[in-house]
């Protein structure tokens, strides 16, 4: 039997391979779509599994430092070892700022936290880690700092002493590993000129030096000691502990909140990265939508080129079903070449995003078994155009 598909095909192969390969280009922006999304949930995750903590201690009915302000006393921690199950305690402070370096400035996500406990770098691939007890960082890879390099944090330089990868924020800034006290310092403290500025202005105000109200000194001890908070308590526990149990019990007997490691990912994917996760989706429903609509159009008017041929395959008695196949397997071979070199084109253009693009291969399968129901369902406007030619056309003018 005539295979008309391969017939046409190969009497138009260039035309049909650029068309595979404009669709490919649009596949391909489809699946860096959903790599985009997936990376954002990988982001909000990276930092949780490498910090390794079971509970998460953080102010009274807020929802952690990563979405909203958070401060607890730095002294919390003592209370905290002593719970039953505790094995570790740590302190950390996250603060998003930009620093400078060789002239340049750039957006991170500054740690503080305390070498030996939770909320450090998972691991090294560069340099050492902090030994000194101020002025060193390790810096994620993403930052382009290398070691040995000084980079200025507020009033003070930094010199990174090792790199790290894969250390990034929710919203995919790279971190900046500095030691607690600094990031204190950072987080809390004001400069110089502020806190002369506050003595003069306390000074200057009769109300606060009257005699048996706070004075001078006392306001600015107050300031100075906003410097003992931290954004967060991080716990480990020892084996088998019900990580739960312990939140439970701090929320209840501590007045802060507690999350569950579970807890903070939920507040992480659900709430954080929620509207972009929607946007991204209506996109890929667009995308997909559009790639119908072109499939079936390319479709429709390569079966309306063959007009003839498909009335002398009627004339010579060839069933609709086989015409319908035909129609069927140029859309599908189209689906075909269109997926592969999107595939190739995402893979190739991903690691230029300024966001990390994770490409699953779960997506890719989806996305194959998608394109090809896709190309099918944008035939059949070519099959019911293919039906309705008369034979007679096959002997007319």
């Amino acid at each position: 039997m005539i295979n008309l598909a391969r017939r046409d095909i190969a009497h138009h192969l260039k035309s049909y391979l650029l068309t595979g390969l404009g669709l490919g280009l649009l596949i391909g922006v489809t699946l860096t779509m959903a790599g985009v999304y997936r990376g954002m949930v990988d982001d909000a995750k990276v930092l949780l599994r490498a910090v390794d903590a079971d509970v998460w201690v953080v102010q009274q009915d807020t929802l952690g430092p990563f979405a909203e302000p958070s401060s607890v006393p730095d002294d919390l921690y003592r209370a905290l070892l002593g719970l039953p199950g505790v094995a570790q305690a740590g302190n950390v402070a996250y603060l998003t700022m930009q620093v400078s370096h060789a002239g340049q400035s750039q957006r991170v996500m500054v740690a503080g936290f305390e070498p030996g406990k939770p909320g450090g770098p998972a691991f090294l691939v560069a340099g050492r880690p902090i030994a000194r007890a101020h002025y060193e960082a390790v810096a994620d890879a993403k930052t382009g700092l290398r070691v040995g390099d000084v980079v200025r944090i507020r009033r003070n330089d930094y010199t990174v002493v090792g790199l790290t990868r894969r250390m990034v924020s929710s919203n995919g800034d790279p971190m900046l590993f500095i030691p607690l006290k600094d990031a204190q310092e950072a987080q809390f403290l004001k400069d110089n000129d502020a806190i002369v500025e506050d003595r003069q202005r306390l000074a200057a105000n009769p109300a606060i030096n009257r005699p048996g109200q706070p004075g001078v000194l006392d306001a600015v001890q107050a300031i100075q000691a906003s410097s003992h908070k931290v954004n967060a308590v991080l716990l480990r526990l020892q084996p088998g502990v019900d990580a739960r149990a312990v939140a439970d019990t701090i929320a209840r007997w501590q007045r802060f909140t507690a999350y569950t490691r579970d807890d903070m990912e939920e507040i992480l994917v659900a709430k954080l990265i929620a509207t972009a996760a929607k946007q991204i989706g209506l996109f890929l429903v667009i995308l997909a939508v559009v790639s119908a609509a072109i499939v079936a159009f390319i479709i429709y008017t390569m079966t309306l080129g063959k007009i003839k041929e498909i009335a002398v395959l009627k004339l010579i008695g060839t069933r609709n079903r086989t015409i319908a196949a035909m129609i069927v397997q140029e859309a599908l071979g189209l689906g075909v070449i269109g997926f592969f070199v999107g595939k190739f084109a995402a893979t190739l253009w991903a690691p230029a995003f300024p966001k990390y693009v994770l490409l699953e291969t779960g997506d890719a399968g989806r996305a194959f078994v998608l394109t090809l129901v896709v190309c099918a369902l944008a035939s059949v406007l070519a099959i019911r155009a293919a039906l309705r030619i008369d034979p007679a056309e096959a002997i007319g003018g």
